[in-house]
């Protein structure tokens, strides 16, 4: 029997993320849960697009975390504003010694991987009823998916040549 990789342990690990990434979404991701927020990583949006952390809270907000563990990450990034039509809250989420290189008017997560704090509140700006509703959707369709994928992984198809 083979042994198991961490992409069958952590199906959202596709091998895109940087350690310091995966230690970032971590953090941020605790934080949202502590918040009342049910979290969903790496959830693919309506356009394409793939949203590093996505929570649902208890009152239907709708919130995204873009994750970004570097300098580079950040410059190298132009898609997030793409991301505030998708939720009602937008939040950057970085470590410590990233610093505070964001936008001074979009939300700021600080994370050292185990705990965190938000730095800046972001600005609030409501979802219309159908893209709530569409976004809600994907995000229990997508969590039931994953969860039923764990408890009944598909089974490795080996074909001999």
């Amino acid at each position: 029997m083979p042994l198991l990789s961490v992409f069958d342990v952590a199906p959202m690990v596709d091998g895109r993320q940087s350690p310091s990434a995966i230690k970032v979404r971590r953090g941020a991701a605790r934080l949202l849960r502590d918040l009342g927020f049910a979290v969903v990583p790496e959830l693919t949006l309506a356009d394409g697009r793939r949203a590093d952390l996505v929570g649902i809270g208890v009152d239907g907000e709708v919130v995204i975390v873009e994750i970004k563990s570097s300098l580079a990450d950040y410059r190298a990034d132009d898609k997030w504003p793409s991301y505030k039509r998708a939720c009602d809250r937008f939040f950057f989420a970085s470590l410590p010694e990233v610093g505070d290189i964001f936008p001074a008017d979009e939300g700021l997560i600080m994370t050292d991987g185990f705990d965190a704090a938000l730095v800046r509140e972001a600005v609030p700006q409501r979802l219309t009823a159908t893209v709530r509703r569409a976004i809600h959707l994907r995000v229990a369709q997508t969590a039931a998916r994953r969860l039923h994928e764990l408890e009944d992984p598909q089974p490795q198809i080996t074909v001999a040549v």
